[in-house]
């Protein structure tokens, strides 16, 4: 419930997005992350996506920064080498209260869960703005997108499935991560997207 606190295992990596109805698949590899998938499944499949900050001095146990995501593992598929594959569907975003000291190869952290806003809409003109921004971005970045899809979302599914998906760096990501609303977000969004969407001198998109 949104306001509980609880006890998360958490997933540590720059530029990773998860928010709540969205899905984000993840290949696991190392030991520390296969042991957590493991305990997650025997216990109740919940995994905490959170960015570490990149400027924390200490490269094997980075600082955190406050907000994060969990999930629910949807998918998964154990290899025969002990890596996974696996989809985290999102459900709540979290504040960090405190790092829990755990003898665990993965880190946990005590929690405050964060009430989602429900049935949030954008005014037209925003709507319009960020889809015209998107759509020169993704020319620009050479993507190839399906645009009648693209408007067939619901203004969530939009802003934050952009969010997510984004090659901002990490501070941007979690800037977006933390606005208060969609609104703010698909303004941000815009914003991201005409300030990164520069090129250089061999006409190519640059990420600055």
């Amino acid at each position: 419930m949104p306001g509980d606190t609880t006890r998360l295992s958490i997933f540590p990596l720059p530029g990773a997005l998860l928010f709540p109805g969205l899905h984000l698949p993840l290949h696991i590899f190392e030991p520390r992350y296969r042991a957590m998938v493991s305990d997650a499944i025997a216990r109740d499949r919940r995994i905490a996506m959170i960015q570490p900050r990149t400027d924390s001095p200490d490269r094997d146990r980075p600082a955190l920064f406050d907000v994060g995501c969990v999930g629910r593992i949807a998918e998964v598929e154990a290899l025969d080498d002990g890596r996974y594959n696996l989809i985290l569907e999102g459900l709540s975003l979290f504040r960090v209260i405190e790092e829990l000291d755990v003898t665990t190869p993965f880190r946990q952290v005590e929690a405050m869960l964060m009430p989602s806003p429900r049935d949030e809409v954008l005014a037209l003109a925003a709507r319009s703005s960020l889809e015209l921004e998107s759509r020169r971005f993704a020319e620009a970045q050479g993507y190839a997108v399906d645009w009648e899809a693209v408007g067939r979302l619901d203004d969530s599914s939009l802003v934050n499935g952009i969010a997510q998906i984004a090659p901002f760096d990490v501070a941007a990501k979690q800037a977006l991560l933390e606005a208060p609303g969609i609104a703010e977000r698909a303004e941000l969004l815009v914003q991201l997207m005409q300030f990164f969407g520069r090129h250089d001198g061999e006409d190519r998109v640059t990420l600055q």
